[in-house]
This record gives structure tokens, C-alpha cells and sequence, in this order.
């Protein structure tokens, strides 16, 4: 017999919570299809777990400097296997109480869910309807078409081996491969980049990347742009990738190559066709407020919507979107100018509305205020290797429309720009603000 849903939630992530943290205050039967673990990838694979090994970066950084106060210290030893051990025991407890907290939601379903109609999913043997189907499915670790291809770990194998490899190759500059180099890099192990594009982070702000670029080379990473990897092969018991770099055939061995070209949806196995859901290979053609263009019981959040940034805040921002959505009727849309995100490099790099060039591409009259805060005051209290930040201003309101930030404390200190352009606090106001001194977030008054 089949069951019917008012909702069925395709993924058990952080936009499938969103989702059912509304439809359920609200009294909908929902319905929950996951066939790994609850919570998705940040929590199981990706942001929590990686925070982890971030943390321990960190403190190697806090020893480089500590020499800056006076104090001596030997040469440190990072133990990888029992940090590998601590980042599992951290989130150990997160899929069976994330599974709790679903089934106190709804019924769970466990197994992978297709499409077999415009209102039906399959799980299995089984199969269930509802008026609304929510694509939540998260994202995969983007498949690279060159040969050799199945020597790549990615970063799920870095967050699980327990051995700290001696050389590792990142096949790609986005922010995992950038994240996860700082902290090789500074557990010890030797580290090159190999990014196909004029520059990693191609995302963000390219004066933002030059200056963690020339941290991460000071650490001792490798990065080289404009590449074309050839290859990947064994070789003397490890692991060769050949490339091509600056119109010379190059290549370096290793014992681990890294996949880290980011992540794509993962959508590929829903059978979309079969539920009458229009898409190209990965992109699911949604309408402004999530929903699908050809299947108005079809609704998409999260990772598996490609259309925004992959970052967990947002997903579950999306989730709950969506969800009001189908309780109230289709009446809001997602607001992305004022979402802050984060590259977790140490120091990290943070990131709140438009780019330089953006502004510009968009015909905007600003001012930019570029600071590089190495030789304040409080950059060298503390030692800071990077202490940089640029300023987007439109001319005539004061309005910040862009927040760019490398060290500094820059991750926190984001979010207070990110308030301000969410609720028209302009740069005046936050001028006049009192601020805690002596602090980080003092130093704000003079950047803008």
C-alpha cells in the first residue's frame, strides 16, 4: 500500500531540517528519505569535522608567533592520528540524535529515493506520495575527467586517515583544497596546488586572494595557476601527476592527491525525468521562490540548488524558505546580498556581499577602502602574520554593499558588516558606535 505524505524530504541535511522545523509546526505529515547519515555532510563530512582540524592549525599558528611575547618554544609535534581520532569522537553523536530529532518530525525512510512520478519517490521496494517533494540532497565531490582519476582521495578520506602523509598535491585552488592545505601545510607535510584557473578562490575577491595566497606561499605551500593536469599514475610506490605550467611539462610525486575542485549537486540519480523535473545534468530549473518551473510540487534547497553558495547557514536559511513556501503559499524569495561566508585558511579569509569588481559589473558608484592592518597597533599585540580588509561603500548613502577580510578576526568581525547591510545600518552609524577598545572590532570605526 502506498503511504502519503503532506511533504517528503529527499535528504537529511541541514535545508531538509529547515524545511521540517516550519512544515511541522505547522501540523504536516512529513516524510524523511536518507540513505547515509543524518545531518548531511557539514556536520558528518565537512564543516564541523574540518573546524576540528582548523582548531589544531591554529594553535600550530598561535606557536609560530608565540616568539613575538618573549616565550620560547621547542619545535611542536602534531600527533595527526589523534587528532583524526578527537575530530571523530567530536561528532560521533551528531547522526543518531539529528535522526531523533527526524523521527520526532516525521517518519524516516531509509535508502535511496527516485523519482516514479510527478508526486511519487520510490525507497526501494517501497513507494510514497505527497503534494510536495523537496529536493535536499545535498552535494558530491566534483568528478574530474582525466585519467588517472581514481587515485584522487577527497576530503572526506582527509578527515578519516589516521597517517599524516608527507606530500600531498591539491588537484584545485577552491576552498576545500585551500582549507585543508593550511592545515597539512602546518601539521608538516609538504604541499603544492595545482589550479587550472588565473587564480584559486576565483570566487572572491581577487585582492582578498592575493593576500592569502601570499600567506599560504609563506607557509610553505605550493601554488601554481594556469595549470593543465595531465595525469595521475603510480609511480615507485606513490602517486605522479604530470601537468603542463607554464608551457612546460611538469611533475610531482606524492602520497596523496587531493580532489579539490569543490562540490556539485547531487542530483544525478533522482530520475528526475520520471517526476517531470526539468534540469540540465545538475542544475534544477527552479523558479524565484525554490520551486521547480515544471513541476509545481517540486521544491529544491540547499546544496543540490546550485544557483547559491554551498555553505551550511544557507542551506538551512533555504530549508526554511521553502518550507513557509508550502505552508503559506509560494510568497517569499531568498535574499542573498547580506550572507557572510568563510574560507577557514589560517588566518581565514571572510567575505559579505559584493566584490570589487561586482560593484563595478553592476554600475555602482563606490568607494573602496583597502587597508592592510599588518602594522596597527592590534595586529602586532597579537603577533599577526596577515591583517588585511577592503570596504565597499556606495557614494551618496553610505550604504556597505561589500566586506572583504584576510586575519584580523576576520570570520567574527565579518558579521558585523553583515548586519549592517541586512538592516541599512550605514557607515556613519557605525562610525559613531562605541566600540570595546582595545579590540579587534574597534579597529572597524577606521575602516570605514
Amino acid at each position: 500500500m502506498t503511504k502519503r505524505y503532506d511533504i517528503v524530504i529527499i535528504g537529511g541535511g541541514n535545508a531538509g531540517f529547515g524545511v521540517s522545523s516550519v512544515a511541522a509546526e505547522a501540523g504536516k505529515r512529513i516524510a524523511f528519505i536518507e540513505q547515509r547519515d543524518f545531518g548531511g555532510t557539514c556536520p558528518n563530512r565537512g564543516c564541523t569535522p574540518k573546524k576540528v582540524l582548523v582548531a589544531a592549525a591554529h594553535a600550530l599558528h598561535e606557536i609560530e608567533t608565540a616568539k613575538v611575547h618573549g616565550i620560547a618554544v621547542g619545535e611542536p609535534r602534531l600527533d595527526w592520528a589523534k587528532l583524526i581520532d578527537r575530530e571523530k569522537a567530536m561528532i560521533a553523536h551528531i547522526p543518531g540524535r539529528l535522526e531523533e530529532l527526524a523521527r520526532k518530525r516525521g517518519d524516516v525512510l531509509r535508502g535511496h529515493g527516485r523519482f516514479v512520478g510527478p508526486k511519487a519517490v520510490a525507497v526501494g521496494d517501497a513507494v510514497v506520495e505527497a503534494e510536495h517533494i523537496v529536493i535536499a540532497t545535498g552535494s558530491k565531490p566534483r568528478p574530474l575527467p582525466i585519467r588517472g582519476a581514481e587515485h584522487l582521495i577527497t576530503s572526506d578520506e582527509v578527515l578519516s586517515e589516521r597517517e599524516l602523509p608527507r606530500e600531498v598535491v591539491f588537484i584545485g585552488g577552491g576552498v576545500i583544497a585551500m582549507e585543508f592545505s593550511h592545515v597539512y601545510a602546518r601539521a608538516g607535510s609538504k604541499v603544492t596546488i595545482l589550479e587550472a584557473l588565473p587564480r584559486v578562490l576565483p570566487g572572491l575577491d581577487a585582492d582578498a586572494v592575493a593576500e592569502i595566497r601570499k600567506e599560504s606561499e609563506r607557509i610553505g605551500i605550493a601554488v601554481k595557476t594556469g595549470v593543465k593536469v595531465r595525469e595521475i599514475a603510480r609511480a615507485n610506490g606513490r602517486l605522479r601527476v604530470s601537468f603542463e605550467h607554464a608551457g612546460a611539462e611538469a611533475k610531482i610525486d606524492a602520497d596523496r592527491i587531493v580532489n579539490g575542485t569543490g562540490r556539485v549537486a547531487d542530483v544525478g540519480a533522482l530520475d528526475l525525468e520520471a517526476g517531470g523535473v526539468r534540469h540540465d545534468g545538475i542544475r534544477v530549473e527552479v523558479d524565484a521562490y525554490l520551486r521547480s518551473v515544471s513541476n509545481p510540487s517540486v521544491w529544491v534547497c540547499g546544496d543540490a540548488f546550485v544557483a547559491s553558495a554551498q555553505l551550511s547557514p544557507l542551506a538551512t536559511y533555504e530549508g526554511q524558505i521553502v518550507g513557509r513556501n508550502i505552508v503559506n503559499g509560494a510568497r517569499e524569495k531568498p535574499d542573498y546580498r547580506s550572507i557572510p561566508s568563510c574560507v577557514y585558511t589560517v588566518p581565514a579569509v571572510a567575505s559579505v556581499g559584493l566584490t570589487e569588481a561586482e560593484a563595478k559589473a553592476q554600475g555602482l558608484k563606490v568607494a573602496v577602502s583597502v587597508n592592510d592592518m599588518s602594522d596597527w597597533l592590534s595586529s602586532r599585540t597579537y603577533g599577526e602574520t596577515a591583517a588585511w580588509a577592503k570596504l565597499l561603500i556606495e557614494e551618496g548613502t553610505g550604504r556597505i554593499v561589500g566586506a572583504h577580510m584576510v586575519g584580523h578576526s576576520g570570520e567574527e568581525l565579518i558579521h558585523v558588516f553583515a548586519l549592517a547591510m541586512k538592516h541599512g545600518i550605514s557607515a556613519a552609524e557605525i562610525k559613531s558606535t562605541v566600540f570595546a577598545f582595545p579590540t579587534y572590532s574597534a579597529d572597524i570605526k577606521s575602516l570605514v
